[in-house]
Parts: C-alpha cells; structure tokens; sequence
C-alpha cells in the first residue's frame, strides 16, 4: 500500500477525560482542567516541531452549559486565565490564535479578551490553533444556513446557486483546510456533536488516554497511525495508488 501523506495539515482534538483524571486523584473536577491547559501546551509544541498547520481543539461545546453551574463558573475562569497568560507566548513563537463558537453567551470581559487575543496574533505566520468554544457542528451548519437563506431573502441568492461548495465557505474556518487527523482522548468514540461537517473525510483515532496524560509519545503514536492510512476520498485503493505512482514519476 503506497503511503499517503506522513503528516496531516490539520489536527482537531476531542480533550476529554479532565474530569475523571482528577477524580482518580481524589482532586476537584478543575484540577482536571488546570492539568488540561498543560497539557495544551505540550500538544502545541509538538505541531509546532512537527510541522502541522493547524490545531483544533474542543474546550467548551455548546453542550457543555449543561454541566454543574460552579464547574462552568470555574471553566470561564481558567479560560480567561488562559487567555491573559498564554497569549503573549502564543505571539512570541509567531503561533495564529483564533476563536470558534458562538460568543454571544460568554461574559462581556471573556468576548474582549478573545478579541485582543485574536488580533494580537492574527499577523503570525506558523501554526494556527483554532479554540472551539461554545461551538457545536449542529450550530456551525445552522448559522452557515440561516446566512444563505437571508441572501436568499434579499434577492442576492437563488436557492438553485446553493450547493455544499457554497454552504462550507460560510462555516468556521472555511478558510483553512479540513481536518485531516480527529483524535479523541478518554476512552469515548463518538464525535459529540464536533465538527460534524468537516469531519466527513478525516481520519479518526480513539485512545483511552485521558486528556491530561496525552502527551508527546501518545501523539507520536496518533501520528504513526494516520501515516498508516489510505486516504481514498471516494476513489478505489486503486485508483490512489495510480495516482501516487505517477505523481512519482513526474518528480
């Protein structure tokens, strides 16, 4: 089988497993989450070194508001500690910081850090970690939909112009490529409602590893599995290995 690309462009993560990585320690649910951040920091080191274009990772879905009141208090806390401290070494290693989800329902004083942050670092050139936060997939589509059906109302649009191409450069990040690698930590296999309409040809790899003791040998071993992977996008193993082989000989 020939192989396809050694590293992927794109790497979006599900971090769970904070809370019952705390647990465990008989520890609060938030030492999980403080413990979570550094493990951050290792990942974004590690595509950083690794060459990857961008980072994706789930902090918050729109979900999650469901959680106890004081866990989500708390959440909102660290996230903004986050933003004030990280920032400005996300800027000095030329690291892009951008924010997804809907923002609206985020306290005054978190919305301005984000938006600080996000032009503090919106010039830099290297990786691209793009925070989901009070996202969902369901909501991304919505949104996407609702503003095609204005430009409908308005006149500006036909309902016979829309098609996926059109849908998907009104979703978050359309402008960056889709996700090659999903990874999910702790033990779950489910998408949770995370970038449902990128996710449609990216390869995903479950570990039981909790969210904070992911490090950088766990993700070397997410990366050597998504080396092993054909990526067909449709087409025959066959036909992907013709192309590989003249993609080769015209080197």
């Amino acid at each position: 089988m020939t192989k396809q690309a050694q590293t992927p462009r794109h790497v979006a993560i599900i971090m769970d497993g904070n809370g019952r990585w705390a647990k465990k320690r008989l520890l609060p649910r938030i030492a999980g989450h403080r413990a979570g951040v550094e493990t951050v920091r290792k990942i974004v080191r590690c595509c950083t070194e690794q060459g990857i274009e961008v980072l994706t990772l789930f902090a918050f879905s729109s979900e999650n508001w469901r959680r106890p009141e004081q866990e989500v208090s708390l959440l909102m806390e660290l996230f903004m500690f986050a933003l004030q401290n990280e920032v400005k070494k996300l800027h000095g290693n030329n690291i892009r910081l951008r924010i997804i989800g809907e923002r609206t329902a985020f306290p005054e004083k978190l919305q301005a850090l984000i938006r600080h942050a996000e032009e503090q670092t919106q010039h830099n050139t290297g990786l691209v970690l793009v925070i989901a936060a009070n996202y969902g997939g369901r909501w991304d589509i919505t949104q996407a939909s609702r503003y095609l059906a204005h430009q409908v109302e308005q006149g500006l649009l036909t309902p016979q112009e829309i098609n996926e191409s059109l849908l998907a450069k009104h979703l978050s990040f359309a402008d960056l490529p889709e996700p090659d690698l999903f990874i999910r930590t702790g033990g779950e296999q489910r998408i949770s409602n995370f970038l449902l309409w990128q996710l449609a040809y990216t390869e995903l790899y479950f570990t039981d590893t909790l969210w904070p003791d992911f490090d950088a040998d766990a993700f070397q071993l997410a990366l050597t599995s998504f080396a092993t992977r054909q990526r067909r996008f449709g087409r025959t193993g066959d036909q992907v290995e013709q192309d590989a082989q003249a993609k080769n000989s015209n080197r």
